[in-house]
């Protein structure tokens, strides 16, 4: 792993691998394998755009062949703050196929977010938008790039019909390049040899008042992730996943999302994921003939209360995850009759934690409940303040460790040694409770409200 990650101990490394959790393929080569056999079906859908499985991979290819052409080397951190548009996908498989490493970033993130990320990361590029929504992302980057020196290739996402004041490539003051994305294309060369124990991506993990944290998540771990939860919501390659949350957050991308639905041959449909519009989620689930997405709680509240009023064909879904804080049962039970699909609470950390319902749970616990470790081998603890393991159906601190649970955020080993205890278990500062089933509750954060860092 890159130095400044921490690594599971020899012991857990061969139990994930016996279990036939980690399986070696980087997720790169997976979208190789899932080309090869999907070819013509499609992948990816946004607007009028559609590509197929074939025209994904060989898009990815081309541009990963001029990320390296830039210079970007194996190991090296890229910054990517997209919406939810292909590009993203691409840019995301891109990177890791030219052995570099993208660091996600939320489009709402401004200089103070950015800059921290970058310094951490010592990011070498950064992706995103020329503008977005009024905001000058390229003139947020320069500014960083004259701050930080080893910030020195940005390349812009420029919408259709849109042209950047950057024109080609060019070069400023401080040395940093910058370039359209849409320009790099290049023939691909030999493929690089990859290992899947290698950091994949970064994640952010962040909290009210505090700068962002690192997650650095393998190829083994998140192949594991995005597998286990495709099989858990029984994904197959008839299914359609509407990517309503951010494409970079836990459930959109991976829990099973844009990773689950790829892997079986199935379709991505790219929504906008800063639009909390649920008339254009609805009108893109019936004219896509969505089966499966993601929700966060406070828009699926809300979406429970202006369904009536909405006229759209929904008999294409049969699942709908509901990411973070578990809705009242009423607006559950009105939700869920008014979509005429099951709804699927569902709970993710950053650091890699996914607790989700199964579909042959009794109606008490999909409407009252998180549900299960994804993992067999998903270890939880709840604990009172003194780190002792409460009773049955106490609330406490939730603490998990696991075959896709970091063992430390990259680059804090102080702060390590307070969130994470001497046995490798995160904590993860939220309130949590067990049923007599083993299913947990999560209600929040001790003394304050839902954060929404877990609705993702």
């Amino acid at each position: 792993m890159l130095k400044g990650c921490v690594p599971w101990p020899e012991g857990f490394v061969d139990r994930y691998w016996a279990a036939g959790h980690w399986r070696g393929y980087t997720l790169d080569n997976l979208l190789r394998d899932w080309a090869l056999e999907h070819g013509p079906r499609t992948a990816l859908v946004h607007g009028d755009t559609r590509l197929s499985y074939a025209h994904l991979n060989r898009r990815v290819d081309r541009m990963a062949a001029a990320f390296r052409l830039r210079g970007l080397r194996p190991g090296q951190r890229v910054v990517v703050q997209l919406p939810n548009v292909p590009e993203f996908v691409i840019t995301v498989f891109a990177l890791m196929r030219a052995g570099a490493v993208p660091v996600y970033c939320p489009l709402s993130y401004r200089t103070p977010e950015v800059a921290h990320i970058v310094r951490v990361t010592q990011a070498v590029g950064y992706v995103g938008p020329a503008t977005h929504r009024g905001f000058d992302h390229t003139a947020m980057a320069a500014g960083i790039a004259a701050q930080w020196p080893f910030l020195r290739r940005v390349f812009t996402f420029e919408e259709p019909g849109t042209a950047s004041p950057y024109g080609g490539l060019t070069t400023d003051p401080a040395g940093c390049q910058y370039s359209p994305l849409g320009a790099l294309d290049s023939p691909p060369g030999p493929a690089l040899a990859l290992t899947a124990d290698e950091v994949a991506l970064f994640e952010l993990a962040d909290a009210e008042g505090e700068l962002p944290r690192l997650v650095p998540r393998t190829h083994n771990d998140y192949a594991y992730q995005a597998r286990a939860a495709a099989e858990v919501v029984g994904l197959t390659g008839d299914d359609v996943y509407l990517a309503v949350l951010p494409a970079e957050s836990l459930f959109a991308f991976g829990g099973p999302g844009i990773v689950g639905t790829l892997s079986l041959g199935g379709t991505v449909v790219l929504a906008d994921g800063q639009d909390q519009d649920p008339s254009a989620w609805l009108s893109a689930i019936e004219r896509e003939r969505v089966t499966i997405t993601s929700f966060p709680s406070g828009s699926a509240r809300h979406l429970a209360d202006v369904l009536p009023t909405i006229q759209a064909d929904l008999g294409s879904l049969r699942l709908v995850q509901i990411c973070g804080e578990l809705l009242p049962r009423e607006a559950a039970e009105r939700l869920g009759a008014a979509l005429g699909c099951r709804l699927q609470p569902v709970f993710g950390l950053p650091e890699g934690l996914l607790l989700l319902t199964r579909p042959e749970d009794p109606a008490e616990t999909l409407l009252t409940t998180h549900g299960r470790p994804l993992s067999p081998d998903d270890e939880i603890r709840i604990v009172d303040a003194d780190g002792r393991d409460v009773p049955e159906g106490e609330p406490g601190e939730l603490l998990a460790r696991g075959p896709c649970t970091t063992r430390g955020h990259y680059r804090e080993p102080e702060r390590n040694a307070l969130v994470f205890t001497p046995e490798g278990y995160f904590r993860s500062g939220v309130l949590a409770r067990r049923d007599p089933e083993g299913n947990v509750v999560v209600s929040g954060r001790p003394g304050g409200p839902w954060n929404a860092r877990h609705d993702h």
